[in-house]
């Protein structure tokens, strides 16, 4: 397939070295200019044309299965592409600590919050996905963002990153994406692929996605919006229609490959990274058919164990358990109308049946958690692999995939 390697430029640097009284440093280093990628041809070889092809029609089977019964699958499936999209930038919580930071009880120092704002984003993304341009990009990543740095939120950066090398200058950096003022047109090339009806939906993701991380349009959240923009597109395009694909959960069976597969997209090279995504997504469908069949076990078992008439509003707090698995009485109240007066009578119903544990929270009051749909989630993260080492290390202003 050809393709074009980015170019590069040769830009200026300066810096104040400490012990220089202020005094300006200055070093040039080298800088990517994207391939403008709009209009290219798309060839690929036929067996990976072929293996693609395949991939899709699996995540379209998978998407089907769940057509039918998307209540809790749709809202477990999200956070599990969330909490696999952050562990890829090291950013980890339990499947508790996600749920407690839901409902605003999450511990100080925890990851949870982060991965509860890309549970955000890919909420923005999929409400945004039939028009997935430069305004819905940048509301996705307000939406990842806000939290944690509102001043970065709503507008490309306007300063230079790098990934790898030295703290105080990108040169000698692994990898330095485009100047900031390359941006705005890098991403306007980008949408006009984007809106391309000619390519195949697995690959056209795959190359997006890879378009969009080499650009690096923001100082920090590029990988997470990256995944974000994918789940958006696959919607888009009709490859997904009900549920979340946790192709993020394929990726991070892979990940030193997955970041190796970029680096040979920027040289002119998308194969590796499009097989990647091919990889992933059998990958995802097997790891997301386990864990729907997981939650399924678990209702059918629990409606064994309740003890409460047919009809009884407890089998309702029994279906919300499953896809918000922590809850306190003002979710329940939120969610089905349960007053506060009503909340005890099925929790501790739920309780006696082994169903919830109940906790008292520190200014947060009870709250009641399924352990076995937690543990189910778990189970999940751990099958989607650990995290092996990414290529070179991370400047303050953004990690691999930052």
């Amino acid at each position: 397939m050809q393709w074009r390697a980015l170019a590069a430029e040769q830009l200026e640097w300066r810096y104040a070295r400490a012990g220089t009284m202020g005094r300006a440093t200055a070093r040039s280093y080298t800088a990517a200019i994207p391939a403008v990628i709009a209009d290219l041809p798309v060839t690929l070889p036929a067996g990976l044309a072929a293996e693609a092809d395949e991939a899709s029609r699996e995540i379209a089977r998978f998407d089907a299965e769940l057509g039918g019964e998307l209540a809790p699958f749709t809202t477990v499936l999200l956070r599990s592409e969330s909490a696999a999209s952050s562990k890829i930038e090291r950013l980890t919580a339990s499947a508790r600590q996600i749920a407690m930071a839901e409902l605003g009880a999450a511990k100080f120092g925890s990851n949870a919050p982060t991965i509860v704002a890309n549970t955000r984003a890919l909420r923005a993304a999929l409400a945004l996905s039939q028009e997935p341009d430069q305004d819905a990009i940048l509301r996705m990543h307000h939406a990842l963002m806000e939290q944690d740095d509102p001043e970065q939120t709503g507008h490309w950066r306007t300063e230079q990153v790098w990934i790898g090398g030295s703290d105080h200058s990108p040169a000698g950096a692994d990898f330095v994406p485009p100047h900031h003022e390359r941006v705005p047109s890098a991403i306007d090339d980008l949408v006009a692929f984007i809106a391309r009806d000619d390519i195949p939906p697995l690959v056209h993701v795959a190359i997006a996605h890879a378009q969009f991380e080499t650009i690096h349009p923001f100082t920090d959240g590029n990988g997470r919006t990256g995944r974000a923009l994918v789940q958006a597109m696959m919607h888009s395009s009709g490859l997904t229609r009900n549920v979340t694909m946790p192709l993020s959960a394929g990726l991070l069976a892979d990940v030193e490959n997955y970041y190796a597969a970029l680096d040979a997209y920027r040289q002119g090279h998308p194969e590796a990274l499009i097989d990647q995504f091919v990889r992933a997504s059998t990958r995802a469908v097997g790891n997301g058919r386990k864990l729907v069949q997981d939650v399924r076990t678990i209702r059918a078992d629990w409606d064994e164990r309740i003890h409460a008439r047919r009809g009884s509003r407890t089998y309702d707090v029994a279906d919300l358990l499953t896809r918000q698995p922590v809850v306190n009485a003002q979710m329940l109240d939120g969610e089905l109308g349960i007053g506060p007066t009503n909340v005890r009578r099925h929790m501790d119903l739920l309780t006696k049946a082994g169903i919830v544990n109940e906790t008292r929270v520190h200014r947060k009051g009870v709250v009641w958690s399924a352990m076995e749909i937690l543990s189910a989630l778990d189970d999940f993260a751990e099958r989607a692999g650990k995290r092996r080492p990414a290529y070179g290390h991370a400047a303050p202003l953004a990690s691999p995939d930052e």
